[in-house]
């Protein structure tokens, strides 16, 4: 594809981010400064990027419980989504969604959940709310191997198909539900699915490739944006660290030969190769951007630190709305 340098550099700069906060807030679960447990992206963050730089700014988006990358991806500032893992007012959801219930609607990120695949029927109505409204923009559905199965993916294909609603549905296959290996509970090829319903179905073999990504997911963006419907598009990637952070299975699931082979195809190592060896950037240059993003991501629990925790006044506050005409 035709990219600029600065466009190719912001890829990379937006998958440092990603690694660098998902390592942080590892770091800040395990010393009890964020509660409860995070689920990473370390290892998926060309898949993310590549699909998020493939929206424009005004188009949608929904997660999964893997789901800070998706917002950074989308080009959230770190600092409202630190506060947020960590409970504090500041946050993008003012504390209340956390690591896994998270949204920020500036850049188009209308949410993600605990509940494998729930956030599926959400991106085709807001590809349905489009439609109607005749505003051109795309909706974009991330969820796992796991949620591929779930009888409400088919039924959002179902009826993003029949009329033919601008959404993609992208499957980020990291071969592991939790600990299940795909190839034990998936029959077939996620994408060949697709023809089930009347859509395009594209694999994208290798997923660590953040322009392979990329390349393929603003095909599927392009055809939603003309009108002419869905696709679903299956990227295979797979995640370096555990399905949570601090989480202890009680059996070995993953070979150990197959994560080594896998992490020596780190997408953000193999990018800056990529990047020096055509001239876009010098090993100099990519250095810089790595202590910038260090220093972004420092500055985002800085402002955490300073900012407040939620007073308990607004514990129910944004929960429930009065019905029309309701006495004030």
């Amino acid at each position: 594809m035709d990219l600029s340098p600065e466009t190719l550099l912001e890829m990379q700069r937006r998958m440092l981010r990603i690694r660098r906060f998902d390592e942080r807030a590892s770091l800040m679960v395990k010393r009890g400064y964020i509660p409860g447990t995070v689920h990473t992206s370390i290892g998926q963050e060309a898949q993310v990027v590549g699909a998020c730089m493939a929206l424009e700014d005004g188009d949608y988006m929904t997660g999964n419980h893997r789901s800070h990358g998706h917002p950074i991806g989308k080009g959230s500032p770190l600092g409202p989504l630190m506060a947020e893992l960590v409970g504090k007012a500041t946050g993008v959801c003012g504390g209340k969604g956390g690591s896994l219930h998270l949204a920020d609607f500036a850049v188009g990120s209308l949410g993600e959940s605990g509940i494998v695949g729930s956030s599926i029927p959400i991106a085709t109505g807001a590809g349905l709310s489009s439609k109607v409204l005749g505003n051109g923009r795309v909706s974009l559905a991330f969820f796992g191997d796991g949620a591929a199965n779930q009888g409400c993916l088919y039924e959002a294909m179902n009826l993003a198909g029949v009329w033919d609603l601008p959404v993609v549905f992208l499957c980020e296959n990291n071969q592991y539900a939790l600990s299940t290996p795909a190839h034990t509970v998936t029959s077939g090829v996620i994408a060949e699915r697709a023809a089930g319903f009347g859509m395009p179905g594209v694999r994208v073999e290798d997923g660590q490739d953040v322009l392979a990504v990329h390349e393929a997911t603003a095909a599927a963006v392009d055809r939603a944006r003309r009108g002419d419907g869905p696709t679903l598009v299956e990227v295979v990637t797979y995640r370096f660290n555990e399905h949570s952070e601090g989480l202890r299975l009680g059996t070995d699931y993953r070979d150990k030969g197959e994560r080594a082979a896998w992490m020596e195809r780190d997408p953000i190592v193999l990018f800056r190769q990529r990047l020096i060896e055509q001239g876009t950037a010098t090993a100099e240059q990519l250095d810089g951007l790595e202590a910038e993003v260090l220093k972004e991501v420092d500055d985002a629990v800085e402002f955490t630190d300073r900012s407040p925790y939620p007073d308990p006044s607004v514990a129910f506050k944004d929960l429930y709305t009065e019905p029309i005409g309701a006495l004030s």
